[in-house]
């Protein structure tokens, strides 16, 4: 049994049935951080509900195109986004989420990956990890939370600023892993539930612990949502408890209740 269907089974066995009234249709846009997470849940949460969920994607932050800022920005109107916590934070703070929609959904630490195949450098400590990434030829690293953190902290942490400067590189608007599978660097950071689902990467495994990183997922209500109440309710979904198991499968750690 694939190990995504398990959890799925249990859950749709658990939920108690919902209602959303008029079987709206929901406007999602989502950082990659949860895509594999929303995928699992989603069609549960159609079929309990009756909703139809329309998603699109993009980094939390950020001035690509399809950046969750950016879309909002040029008048894009979706009922819910799903980013990085802090990120949200700020559109709350800017009135385009609604103050007190926020629902933190799960966090995920940062992985290290080589492209399949490649030999597998010594990542335990910080002191390996340093010298993996002074022996690399390149290195890659996300234009979101991981991203931002390597190359503003973790650098810094480690002393080699100068030493990667000419090596390392944000990938924008992609998953790190496509760049490292397809050989154009040899050692790539992003969020681990951002790496599991790419072909031809090897995840080597987490940051030390001394370096690790860990980001918040959130969703949010936009305001001016068309479905503000079916928005609130697919929110709840995801950070149901019987929701978790599928959560936890995709390498995210779903968030306690408070």
């Amino acid at each position: 049994m694939h190990r995504l269907l398990r959890p799925l089974i249990v859950l749709a066995g658990l939920l108690a049935p919902m209602t959303v009234a008029g079987a709206a249709e929901i406007q999602v846009v989502s950082s990659g951080g949860f895509a594999a997470a929303y995928k699992a849940l989603a069609p549960v949460f159609e079929q309990q509900t009756g909703a139809s969920l329309a998603i699109a994607w993009g980094p939390s932050m950020g001035n690509t195109p399809n950046a969750v800022p950016m879309r909002l920005q040029r008048g894009e109107k979706p009922d819910v986004v799903i980013m990085v916590g802090y990120a949200l934070g700020k559109l709350i703070d800017e009135g385009k989420v609604v103050a007190g929609s926020r629902v933190d959904l799960a966090r995920s630490g940062i992985g290290v990956v080589v492209r399949h195949g490649a030999p597998h450098p010594d990542i335990a400590t910080s002191a390996a990890l340093k010298a993996a990434l002074l022996a690399a030829r390149s290195i890659a690293y996300s234009d979101s939370a991981s991203g931002v953190y390597i190359a503003n902290d973790m650098f810094v942490k480690l002393g080699i600023v100068a030493d990667v400067a000419g090596k390392a590189r944000m990938i924008p608007a992609e998953p790190v892993g496509e760049a490292v599978a397809r050989g154009e660097a040899e050692i790539g950071f992003q969020q681990i539930s951002e790496l599991k689902p790419i072909a031809g990467i090897d995840l080597l495994g987490p940051l030390p612990p001394d370096l690790q990183k860990y980001t918040v997922f959130s969703g949010g209500v936009i305001a001016g949502s068309a479905h503000p109440g079916e928005a609130a309710d697919l929110l709840r979904f995801l950070a149901s408890p019987a929701s978790r198991a599928a959560v936890a499968a995709t390498g995210l750690e779903p968030m306690q209740p408070n």
